[in-house]
């Protein structure tokens, strides 16, 4: 089968930074892939790997059957990339940014001229197409970026953090974009996000990756059901209350998951709405007080928690790891 992404063991390092550490992944062809992590997990660089912008430091990967080393020419004529940050030229209309990046892939002028109309259309932007791109607001960037990865039909769509900074009914227009490239158009896309519910929303399957490796990887229902049951969330007056909480649960047996943070524990129960009085009845026979509660179907926020003990917003506030992310940035 060719698969449209394929890699083995990719990896790549900056000194004494790995940012992507022994990757393996498959694409089908027409499927829409997500790389769910925080920043700095390594979602970029290795879209970066697979677009022959950087060169792996070891493994391999293929994109629609080329060697991104090997064959980086072939690769590039099949991809097309939407940056995290905008790369349009601002003193361009949007018509004349198409048009040069048509030009640049070779496109004859007949092609360019009924491709630009066709994308255009696409993203809703033809009464706006010979606007100054600078008058465009974010969303209608994001947009047009889009249309231009599309010009010259590529087999492959990178999308790198598409609706970052965007406001949420922006972001609900992107997303209706890419579901219909991916659906309509059949292009194959991988999307890179620390949005649980882009994630949720769009992906056939998602890859949770942490400090530059894959720590699942499933289809979003699959990831959700893999913790069990419903969550219940407890809000505990002291913090330091949680361990022995912990300690009762597990030891009642009452839960499938028992995980505390901060000043909350996280239980992941069978007919949650049924278990919450024997739950509250533990924690009243441990004489510990419980301010608030909570029941919720399992999200993609608890499977990150799950694998790595965290949430996605506390590894973004690390400082180190926030060095560690900007090392890497200079460094691509």
């Amino acid at each position: 089968m060719l698969y449209a992404i394929e890699t083995s063991g990719i990896t790549k390092r900056f000194e004494e930074v790995t940012a992507v550490n022994n990757i393996s992944i498959s694409v089908k062809p027409g499927e829409l892939f997500g790389l769910l992590g925080p920043n700095g997990a390594g979602k970029t660089t290795l879209i970066n790997m697979l677009s022959t912008m950087v060169e792996p430091s070891g493994g391999n990967a293929l994109v629609w059957g080329h060697d991104v080393v090997k064959e980086a020419d072939l690769v590039r004529q099949n991809i097309g990339v939407v940056f995290q940050d905008t790369t349009l030229d601002d003193r361009l209309t949007g018509r004349e940014n198409l048009d040069l990046h048509g030009r640049l892939y070779g496109l004859d002028g007949k092609t360019r001229k009924k491709r630009t109309q066709d994308v255009l259309s696409l993203v809703e932007l033809t009464e706006r197409a010979d606007f100054i791109v600078k008058t465009y607001s974010g969303g209608m960037m994001r947009r047009l970026e889009i249309a231009r990865g599309l010009m010259h039909h590529p087999k492959v769509l990178f999308l790198d953090e598409p609706t970052l900074g965007l406001d949420p009914q922006t972001r609900l227009h992107i997303w209706e974009y890419i579901h219909k490239l991916n659906k309509e158009e059949g292009v194959t896309i991988l999307l890179t996000t620390h949005y649980m519910e882009e994630a949720d929303r769009l992906c056939d399957r998602i890859a949770i990756i942490d400090y530059g490796q894959i720590v699942a990887l499933d289809t979003p229902q699959d990831l959700k059901n893999m913790l069990g049951g419903d969550v219940i969330t407890l809000g505990l007056e002291d913090p330091g209350d949680v361990g022995r909480l912990c300690s009762s649960y597990q030891k009642d047996g009452c839960a499938n998951i028992v995980e505390g943070k901060q000043n909350e524990v996280f239980i992941t129960v069978n007919n949650g709405e049924r278990q919450i009085p024997h739950i509250l009845a533990l924690a009243s026979q441990a004489g510990i007080p419980i301010i608030s509660v909570s029941l919720r179907k399992p999200t993609l926020d608890d499977v990150f928690i799950h694998y790595t003990g965290r949430a996605i917003r506390d590894k973004e506030v690390s400082g180190m790891e926030e060095v560690g992310y900007k090392m890497r940035s200079r460094r691509k």
